[in-house]
């Protein structure tokens, strides 16, 4: 992913770039990351933390607070947890899960990783994370960190996006293809 001009510009980039230079210079990189994939598979779990982070009608003291217990309670670290009450405070707790997004990419790239975004119909098993990890670094040379999503929407397959490159072989996209082609 291009993490110059584009995305550190944004509002969830800055915040990121914000985060991994604080994280970067107390040497708390690695801990900040494990921090946030926690945080992250929280609110893939919990639809109270989820409406808690989306929803308007809650006050940033309010969020503040909900998010400290949260933090509290999943063991973040002080970074962290004083990152996500900023976010809480300025309001900008919709900005969470770009701004970790890009963090991780942020802190892959430091450790010399490239981060391949891949969307799949299903959770993927760790050996076909493996299998994919492996076919994508023999394709770029360097070792790749997989940032999984599942989005039933695509039927099947995989949709994978590595830096500017974009690999869909979804069965939507397939069977879209197929419609077009009929109808021409």
């Amino acid at each position: 992913m291009e993490t110059s001009g584009g995305m550190r510009a944004s509002l969830a980039g800055r915040y990121a770039s914000a985060l991994f230079d604080l994280a970067r210079d107390e040497r708390q990189i690695e801990a900040v990351s494990q921090s946030l994939e926690t945080l992250r598979a929280a609110l893939a779990e919990s639809a109270d933390l989820r409406a808690l982070v989306t929803s308007p009608l809650v006050s940033r003291d309010a969020a503040a607070k909900a998010l400290g217990a949260t933090a509290a309670s999943l063991k973040l670290d002080p970074l962290t947890t004083n990152f996500v009450g900023v976010l809480a405070r300025n309001g900008r707790l919709r900005q969470l899960e770009q701004t970790m997004r890009i963090f991780q990419t942020l802190a892959a790239e430091h450790r010399g990783e490239t981060t391949a975004e891949v969307v799949s119909a299903r959770p993927l098993d760790d050996e076909q994370v493996a299998a994919l990890k492996s076919q994508l670094g023999a394709r770029v040379g360097r070792d790749i960190r997989i940032d999984a999503r599942v989005d039933p929407s695509i039927l099947g397959g995989l949709v994978v996006r590595l830096g500017s490159q974009m690999i869909d072989a979804s069965i939507r996209t397939k069977l879209n293809t197929l419609a077009q082609a009929m109808k021409g």
